[in-house]
Parts: structure tokens; sequence; C-alpha cells
């Protein structure tokens, strides 16, 4: 039997990463915020459900953490007693695939190092459909040694598999990347909104720009949505714009910047102050839009 993996965060993502893990034949020990979404992935997967995060570390060599922010990753793997930190097995490592920043990366495997606890950050990319069916992309932070020892976990949930340099470079990898891409969502929803405003066919514009040069992920995954104002969440429009916000704080940092991704990450807070925060980041077609409509009037 495989030993046991510990599992912190069920979401959109974090189920469907476990789901592939299990089906790799892993065991796995899970922890969620909401107890019942726990229950009812064990009920289904199969897996012991823990109290607490700590819980989790006392029964598993290796720990995945999969929540949405810096302070959440702090507060369940170094917060109070019940934290993960405080069952740490002896040679543990800590696993966040989390998207949370290099700084706050850097912080909290500086504090599990003193309580002698590797940490790795592994970050991914690939949204929902991608974690369903294991071929994500992740970009991992750490030691050498460490990423072997997380690789068999790695392969499990993702297809393209790449240790990106010391801790906290995954976080930067996947920053850039997210960057990029809800960049050209914007400009996807520009084009869309130029095209019907011409008078265009829209399908025979998609057609053209998805043969040439004007071809991209975002233009595949996200013009269908876009014209039919379907924002079913792959990933969260919120979940973007706190990732365009922390790439900015390290251009900032490098003493660079990024005009595109400033007004990248202004759109998508329109679009998150007028409601779409829980919608798929599509949604910033609706702040283009309103853009574009107040320079009309």
């Amino acid at each position: 039997m495989a030993d046991r993996v510990g599992f912190i965060g069920l979401g959109i993502m974090g189920s469907r990463m476990s789901a592939n893990l299990r089906r790799a034949g892993f065991e796995l020990v899970v922890w969620n915020r909401t107890a019942a979404r726990a229950e009812a992935w064990a009920a289904e997967h199969g897996g012991v459900v823990a109290d607490r995060p700590r819980d989790v570390a006392e029964q598993c060599d290796r720990v995945i953490t999969m929540v949405v922010d810096g302070p959440q990753v702090e507060h369940v793997l170094l917060g109070d007693d019940s934290a993960a930190v405080n069952g740490a097995r002896q040679g543990a490592l800590f696993i966040d695939m989390s998207t949370i920043g290099p700084a706050a990366t850097e912080r909290i495997g500086s504090r599990l190092a003193e309580r002698s606890v590797s940490f790795m950050d592994a970050p991914v990319t690939g949204s929902s459909p991608k974690a369903e069916d294991g071929t994500l992309t992740i970009m991992a932070g750490g030691e050498p040694g460490d990423f072997e020892r997380a690789r068999p976990l790695f392969e499990a949930m993702g297809e393209l598999i790449l240790h990106v340099g010391a801790l906290g470079s995954g976080q930067v990898v996947k920053l850039i990347n997210n960057t990029v891409a809800a960049t050209n969502a914007a400009v996807v929803a520009e084009a869309l909104l130029l095209g019907n405003g011409t008078g265009v066919d829209l399908d025979k514009l998609v057609a053209v720009m998805k043969a040439g040069s004007g071809g991209s992920a975002m233009l595949d995954l996200k013009e269908g949505p876009m014209r039919e104002r379907d924002y079913t969440t792959l990933f969260k429009l919120a979940h973007m714009l706190k990732d365009v916000r922390l790439c900015l704080d390290e251009a900032g940092g490098a003493g660079q910047t990024m005009k595109f991704g400033e007004l990248t990450a202004k759109l998508l807070a329109e679009a998150d102050a007028a409601g779409y925060g829980e919608a798929d980041f599509a949604a910033v077609i609706e702040a283009v839009s309103e853009a574009e409509g107040a320079r009309d009037r």
C-alpha cells in the first residue's frame, strides 16, 4: 500500500487534484475548512477526513496545501495549535500548490525550517479542466531532493512538471504566466467587442484569429464563454485579480513596470466590484464593455 499523503484544501482545484492522487493509488488524509465538503469528497473517493490540519500532518510525511492565499496557507500550516506544523513528523515535507507570491512563500518556508520541516512551492496552471484530467502544468521551487520526493505526487496531478529553481521561484513563474493570460483574455474581449460593434461575423473572425497569429490559449478557452456571457467558474476572477496584483508587486520590487498588467488589474478590479469576483475571469469582458461604452458616451 502506498504511504499516506495529506491534502489540505478541497475547493475547485484541490478536490480534483486530490482525486487524481487517489486514482494513482495514494492513500489520502484530507482536511477542508468546510468539513462537509471533506466528508463528501471522502465518501466519493475514499480517504480519511481529519479534524484539524495538525491531524493531517500527524499521519503523513508529505502534506499538500491548495488554498486561496498566503494568509490561509500561513494559518493552516503555522497558525494556532491546530496548525499542521504542530503535528509534523520527523523529516516531513510540506508542498504548497496555491498561488501566494514568493514573499509569503519564503517567509513560511523560513518558519517551517525552524521546526525542521521542508517546504516547496509548486503552483499550477490549467484551471479546473486540467485539474480534472491530471494534465496540469506544475512549476516547483525548492531543494532538488525535495522535488524528487514530491515528483510522484506531481506526476499523478500534472503533465508538464518543472523544477524552476529555489523556493519561491515557482510562484514568480506562475504570477508572470497568469498576468500574461489575464492580459490576453482582456485583449480577446476587446477584439470580440470590436468585431460585434463593426458588424463582422464573429464566427469567421474567431476562425481567422485561431488560424493565424491572433490565436492563443485564451482565445480558445474564453471566446465562447465571453460571447455567450456564460461565466461558469473554471478560475475565479477574484483569484486572477489577486495573482495579477502579486505579479505587479514583484515587478515593482524588480524596478520594472508592467503597463499592460496594470491596465488588466484595473479591468479585473472593476469587474470584481461589479459583482463578478466569484465568476470565471472571462467576465473581464463586462469591464471592457463598460469601459468602451463610457468612451462612446
